[in-house]
């Protein structure tokens, strides 16, 4: 203690810094309260806890103690075992780098594991932050560095699990049986799309197609097109286990060389799957559109399908470049439409965050051998505009039925606007990157952001400022509570297309078929699904920190290959101890220390995140253009070390 005295007692959530210093966010506070690593008192990453914060004069930052553990946030940490060199203690050491303090496991449970292997501990007792937690092993892994225990570790870590538990399975299995072929019943009242031309544009890869495109003529220069969704609801019910195991997962998780299902693969790649030639339950948004694009009519509703054609967007584009080939007349008016409805998108103050994204090519081990750039192309563009159609529609139609009945809730994809200091933060980087934007600090509107984007587009910045621009908005989440989605600059917005691997998705097809029949949520409903909607949105964040754990892995490993190569690169960031670089090809991003740079005693100058030579005046900016060798690196943190070539 301090010898202060301190302050009531509060309630917040605790983040942890890879410093091991404490941050609470707190409902009472404007800002967050330091806690410094000797007064977290056991406290762990995402932990709801009681604080007390210190007396402090006006100026000073706000600093506190955790005062108690209400409920922990994680009990289970992926981590290497170390029995040190005497071998009389066995600790496991984590992953996780917001974890600060390593496990010990008892010595009754260590004699039976090997010194650097991998494994799933949980903490069963911590009492004392003087001493370290206890833990016990859950699963053994494997070898440290393997492929599949590494891979398997940034599941684990992120509260995934990489099969499914024996009765979800069996479940699922009873289903497929007692679904095929479809009976007629659950046929009867669906309107029938199956002679329509229909088809799918996926991922090479892909094994699940969430959705597919019908179009037809219905008058000159009319168009009905169906956007076509697998119908998940009706296999995977409410309080069935399947239910219970989708909303625990919450969304699938796509690593570099493998997918965590949030269904069973017999649903997922089979009886929910869009599969060409094969009758497929839907649930469909049809829009009637003028060949200029304006929608003169919407129909929801639950439909069968029988899709023609599996494209891949690769032989989609091949098609749309060649003026010619199966389905190119239909390919053909969609693209033309797709660009029309985003060409009123961006106009209407859409935010343009479109950036290259690097795809892995791997060995039979699971080495990378080659990274590259994934092109993004118009057939990617086509599906994005009008699975954005569809969402907006349904949203539009729940938020006029709640309004017209005065009763109810749906679950809104909304996006905030960005906050004041994360925008000023912005219009500090771009003008540092010598883009002048003309406001006074306080808000930047989508449309000075998409000139920025139009003026950079190929230039080597680009990605960092798309990643600095988006790293400054605010989060999408899952609400009841629609307030809009900024980034699409559209007032209703919702997930409703990709229901295989996003369970929101689920719970908007269950809304809707209750609204279509006349029905609402209860009150009792409404409050469940905030709770689970909140739940999602943190579900979605923990999957899509997972995969880019896979993504710099392999990233870092294909570099550790390539020790004493010069590459090309674009400076991403300063800070007091180094600079970081993203290689240009690989996007890999890794650090020169400042240590390394021997040729001159460089000055950081913080009001223009540069450094310049004392000496020779040379001057290193974010953005600028820099050749890199590869020096080193650790695989384990996934760490690159460059210096300048």
């Amino acid at each position: 203690m301090r010898g202060k005295q301190k302050k009531i007692v509060n309630t917040g959530i605790i983040g942890i810094a890879s410093t091991g210093t404490g941050y609470v966010t707190s409902a009472g506070f404007d800002a967050d309260i330091l806690i410094e690593p000797h007064f977290l008192n056991t406290a762990l990453n995402g932990d709801e806890v009681e604080f007390a914060v210190f007396p402090q004069t006006s100026k000073e930052k706000m600093t506190g103690e955790i005062t108690r553990v209400l409920r922990r946030a994680k009990a289970e940490f992926v981590g290497t075992v170390d029995k040190g060199k005497e071998g009389t203690l066995c600790f496991v050491v984590p992953d996780d780098k917001k974890m600060y303090t390593d496990i010990l496991i008892l010595p009754a449970e260590s004699k039976r594991i090997h010194d650097n292997v991998k494994v799933l501990v949980r903490i069963v007792r911590w009492n004392d932050p003087r001493k370290n937690p206890e833990g016990k092993i859950v699963k053994v892994l494997g070898k440290k560095g393997d492929n599949n225990v590494e891979m398997e570790s940034i599941v684990l870590e992120k509260g995934f699990q990489m099969g499914f538990p024996h009765r979800v399975e069996r479940e699922a299995e009873a289903l497929e049986k007692s679904s095929k072929p479809i009976p007629h019943k659950d046929v009867e009242q669906r309107r029938d799309f199956r002679e329509a031309t229909t088809f799918t544009i996926d991922p090479a890869d892909a094994k699940d197609f969430d959705d597919a495109l019908s179009l037809h003529a219905v008058g000159e220069n009319m168009f009905e097109i169906g956007v076509h969704i697998a119908d998940v609801s009706h296999y995977v019910r409410e309080g069935s286990e399947l239910d219970a195991e989708a909303i625990r997962r919450g969304v699938s998780m796509y690593l570099v060389d493998r997918t965590i299902p949030m269904l069973p693969e017999v649903l997922s790649n089979d009886m929910c799957s869009l599969n060409p030639r094969e009758d497929k339950l839907t649930f469909s948004a049809v829009m009637t559109m003028s060949g200029d694009g304006h929608i003169k009519k919407v129909w929801l509703g639950r439909t069968i399908i029988n899709s023609n054609k599996r494209f891949t967007y690769e032989e989609a584009q091949k098609t749309l470049d060649a003026k010619t080939g199966e389905y190119y007349l239909e390919l053909h008016r969609l693209n033309t439409l797709a660009k029309l409805l985003r060409k009123k998108r961006m106009e209407g103050g859409a935010v343009d965050f479109e950036k290259e994204e690097v795809k892995f090519k791997l060995d039979a081990k699971g080495k990378p051998v080659s990274i590259e750039e994934k092109p993004i192309l118009d057939a990617h563009k086509l599906v994005e505009e009008f699975m954005i159609l569809a969402n907006k529609e349904v949203a539009t139609y729940l938020s006029r039925e709640i309004k017209r009945i005065n009763r109810g809730a749906s679950i809104y994809r909304t996006h905030d606007v960005p906050k004041k200091e994360a925008v000023q933060e912005l219009l500090f980087f771009l003008r540092m990157m010598g883009h002048e934007i003309m406001t006074e600090g306080k808000s930047i509107s989508s449309k000075e952001l998409n000139e920025i984007f139009k003026k950079i587009k190929g230039m080597p910045e680009e990605s960092l400022v798309k990643t600095v621009a988006m790293r400054s908005m605010a989060k999408a989440v899952y609400s009841i509570k629609n307030i809009g989605h900024y980034g699409l600059a559209l007032e209703h917005y919702t997930h409703f297309t990709s229901p295989i691997r996003r369970y929101a998705d689920i719970l908007v097809h269950r809304i809707l078929q209750k609204h279509l029949h006349g029905g609402h949520l209860g009150k009792q409903e409404a409050a469940r699904y905030h709770s689970v909607a909140e739940a999602l949105s943190q579900r979605e964040v923990d999957a899509a920190d997972a995969e880019r754990s896979s993504i710099a892995y392999k990233q870092v490993e294909y570099m550790l290959e390539r020790v004493g190569g010069v590459y090309e690169g674009v400076i991403s960031g300063i800070t007091n101890w180094g600079v970081y670089v993203e290689e240009s090809r690989t996007k890999a991003s890794g650090m020169v220390k400042f240590k390394d740079m021997k040729d001159d005693m460089y000055i950081f100058n913080k009001e223009t995140y540069s450094l310049v030579g004392k000496r020779t005046k040379k001057k290193y900016s974010i953005g600028d253009e820099v050749k890199i060798k590869v020096v080193g690196g650790d695989l384990e943190r996934k760490t690159l070390d460059y210096i300048f070539a």
